[in-house]
């Protein structure tokens, strides 16, 4: 068992090491040019759409209305990422990583906008009425029957990935959180988990959709407002400490305290590499979700998508940084979760502590929720629509035995098969750019 251990470790550096950030990285410059930056000119138009895209419009297909789409696509992407994530990174890549992380979202953007256009353009309805799409479908049908092994793929590596990454790993960081903040035994928090998430999912995309709807805009903007008011408390050191993501972006961090120094190369390493895991940008989750919204075309849909790499990184990530910044404990040796709940708690005394612990465990629960619609389609895709149920009563198992199990095989998994999805979206996103860049000049010469 050590020795598999060790070959997942290996396999995991490889997988998540220089080569496929640059390729994460590569691909959103390359679709960001192709674009002319289109993204980032049309972030207002997005923000519009998202607003009027709240009601349900019948003449449109799809399942359910593009704020409920960006709402389950967000509700799988915030979570540990952006506490625990941005943490690590600093820790590990200093203050300069937090830059990385910006680039990385930024032209991750113009990736997410991609992945949506093709998700609704090559989307298709299957024998239960649902819709289905993403990267398995734009692969498969967008490139042709002898891309369908590469569209198999991408299915399976998510399939797998949802149940690791998606389920149990989130399951086990709840009931750690309710048994190390309230006592709770693992146990009960499982079987509570399980009946909360088996009530929402086995409901469908439809009911999904509503509960993130409301229970992610309220959580973030709860978490966000939180670390607003610290930051405003302490708005004198906020300077320093944009001067200090800015600097050492480029000169690297010195060794100081319990940091043990980080260099150039590190801060763009553990930047990019948190940026992705917590925004998702490049991997291909996300277009599963913005497939069932309810749009007239898909570029409409692509300017909302796009919104959610904007909100999860520069947004609820850029706040987590600047209080563990100002705060200077990134430099005590504490890393991951420990060191946001303690950044905020020195910052914020009292509320502090338990906003970073209420929003693990409500951002883990949305995780729960989203995936399981991902691993759903993916496995749909494999199997037919007859896997549906099965899989959901699964899902709703495999929360309880994540509560009260030990995952470090499962997350290494997780975590190798999570970046293994990255790599056949790539080449479907790089290959079918072309259809990208055809259907947005078309849709902005008609002004839609």
């Amino acid at each position: 068992m050590a020795a598999f251990e060790s070959f997942l470790n290996t396999i995991s550096g490889i997988i998540w090491g220089p080569i496929t950030l640059v390729l994460l990285l590569g691909t959103g410059l390359y679709l960001t040019i192709g674009l002319r930056a289109l993204p980032w000119r049309r972030i207002g138009t997005g923000f519009s759409l998202l607003w009027s895209g709240r009601a349900t419009d019948a003449s449109a297909k799809g399942e359910i209305t593009p704020f409920q789409a960006l709402s389950t696509a967000l509700a799988a992407t915030i979570g540990t990422g952006n506490i625990a994530g941005v943490a690590t990174a600093i820790t590990l890549g200093g203050p300069g990583a937090i830059f990385w992380m910006w680039v990385t979202a930024l032209v991750g953007m113009a990736t997410k906008y991609a992945e949506a256009v093709l998700a609704v353009h090559y989307r298709r309805v299957d024998e239960n009425g649902n819709y289905l799409g993403g990267p398995m479908v734009y692969i498969r049908d967008g490139l042709g029957e002898k891309w369908a092994w590469l569209a198999f793929l991408f299915a399976l590596f998510a399939t797998v990935a949802a149940f690791g990454i998606g389920n149990t790993v989130q399951a086990n960081s709840v009931a750690d959180a309710m048994q190390t903040s309230f006592g709770v035994p693992v146990w009960i928090t499982g079987l509570v988990l399980a009946v909360l998430v088996g009530a929402v999912v086995l409901g469908g995309i439809k009911r999904i959709g509503r509960v993130a709807e409301t229970l992610v805009p309220l959580m973030a903007a709860v978490y966000v407002l939180g670390a607003l008011a610290i930051i405003l408390i302490h708005i004198n050191q906020l300077p320093g400490a944009f001067a200090m993501i800015f600097t050492d972006a480029f000169t690297g961090t010195a060794a100081t305290g319990g940091f043990a120094g980080a260099g150039v190369l590190a801060a763009i390493r553990y930047g990019v590499a948190r940026g992705v895991f917590s925004n998702e940008a490049g991997l291909g989750s996300a277009p599963i979700a913005h497939a069932a919204a309810q749009t007239k075309n898909p570029y409409r849909q692509g300017l909302v998508a796009m919104l959610g790499t904007f909100i999860d990184t520069i947004i609820v990530c850029t706040m987590t940084a600047l209080v563990i910044i100002m705060s200077g404990l990134w430099t005590s040796g504490q890393t991951g979760a420990g060191l946001s709940a303690s950044a905020f708690t020195q910052q914020l005394p009292g509320p502090g502590g338990w906003l970073v612990t209420f929003g693990l465990i409500v951002f883990a629960f949305t995780t729960l929720l989203g995936w399981s619609y991902y691993g759903e389609r993916t496995a749909t895709y494999i199997f037919g629509p007859k896997v549906v149920l099965p899989f959901r009563v699964v899902w709703v198992v495999a929360v309880f035995v994540g509560a009260i199990g030990q995952l470090g095989i499962v997350w290494l998994i997780a975590d190798v098969m999570n970046g293994l999805m990255a790599l056949p979206n790539l080449v479907g996103l790089v290959l079918l750019s072309p259809v990208v860049f055809k259907l947005t000049k078309e849709a902005v010469a008609k002004g839609r």
